[in-house]
């Protein structure tokens, strides 16, 4: 897959397949930081340094192919335009840091962009690999192996008490971060989720937004990930996470039976006021949109709407956040256009899918 496909197309291909417990948990990724042994790590390193660590990774590793990862591109951020790297923001496929590094930042992704290696982010090397749905301990598995064979050309810094060092220092250890994406719209609504984050978070857990740190939980969408990654292995940190994620499964399911043997219609309703919404607006703001796809996606869930799929929803996510919005009118958009484009697109999208 080339750039212009990564940028022009929504849904990456993963997204497209269902996973275990997917009405409830969107994306399993886990997340390793490595350096290399003996270049300064990119927080104190001279850009002459970083430069070298990007042709290395553009000279041993642009279009190889490691098991299911066919033809990694290379994608430099100096190469990029604002809104495109906005839009790989949006499908996760790069942070917001790395996006901000415009002289010295790259990524390497897969063609079906399930893996992406970010290059001179916080650290030299940064591993993501998702799974749809449930499916943290099968990502662990192949994330390790496509360590194992980056390992294989490069030295990393490491220390036999410390484990893998890194800039950040609560990511020395495992340097892992273990995270799952979940929709849990039924314990927002029922106001569980104020008692349920503080919960985990003293379980040394984390309870963050749709784009990681410091963002929101937009569409009732939350990303729970580990803190701690010294003193447990890799295969720990994943049983914990796996053990408060099944719990919150259940939670959630408990509060979806709940909300419709006590306010049935009134959730029918909720869900197809925002159907309506979706179908037929024409403004819409970016948080009033999340809101309704989720009421939507929680009503495909429960078998109260069945002709439209998940996929779509999925794609709509993406597709109504301001990089995408604004790389399909091929212009930049003030916040007022990007509202009237979000409902056009919507709604074309909508009317398309019942067609």
């Amino acid at each position: 897959m080339s750039l212009p496909q990564f940028i022009n197309e929504a849904v990456s291909p993963w997204m497209k397949e269902n996973g275990p417990d997917s009405d409830i948990v969107l994306s399993s990724r886990i997340r390793l930081a490595r350096n290399f042994a003996h270049v300064p790590f990119p927080v104190a390193a001279s850009d002459e340094s970083l430069e070298k660590v990007l042709e290395f990774f553009k000279q041993e590793f642009e279009h190889q192919t490691f098991g299911n990862y066919h033809n990694l591109e290379w994608v430099r951020m100096s190469e990029l335009k604002p809104i495109e790297k906005r839009v790989l923001v949006e499908k996760h496929l790069i942070s917001p840091h790395l996006a901000d590094n415009n002289e010295t930042g790259a990524a390497l992704i897969s063609h079906n962009e399930q893996v992406s290696v970010m290059i001179n982010e916080e650290d030299h090397i940064r591993i993501q690999l998702y799974y749809p749905g449930m499916q943290l301990e099968k990502a662990l598995e192949q994330a390790s192996e496509f360590d194992d064979w980056l390992e294989e050309k490069i030295d990393y810094a490491f220390d036999e008490k410390r484990g893998y060092l890194t800039s950040c220092p609560t990511n020395v250890g495992t340097g892992m971060r273990a995270s799952v994406m979940m929709h849990l719209p039924a314990l927002v609504m029922t106001q569980q989720m104020n008692q349920v984050i503080p919960a985990i978070n003293q379980l040394g857990l984390v309870v963050r937004g749709i784009y990681g740190e410091g963002s929101e939980a937009l569409g009732n969408i939350f990303q729970i990930s580990n803190q701690i990654t010294l003193g447990k292995s890799e295969r720990d940190i994943v049983e914990d996470l796996k053990s408060v994620v099944q719990q919150l499964i259940e939670r959630e399911r408990k509060a979806r039976q709940l909300i419709m043997s006590q306010s049935g219609i009134q959730l029918e309703d909720k869900i197809f006021r925002s159907y309506g919404v979706l179908a037929y607006s024409r403004v819409i703001e970016s948080k009033e949109a999340s809101k309704c796809l989720s009421d939507v996606r929680l009503g495909i869930d429960l078998g109260l709407i069945q002709n439209v799929s998940k996929t779509i929803l999925n794609e709509l996510m993406v597709l109504t956040q301001p990089g995408f919005l604004q790389q399909y009118a091929g212009k930049a958009l003030s916040p007022e256009e990007r509202d009237v484009r979000r409902a056009e697109l919507i709604r074309e999208r909508m009317k398309l899918e019942n067609e």
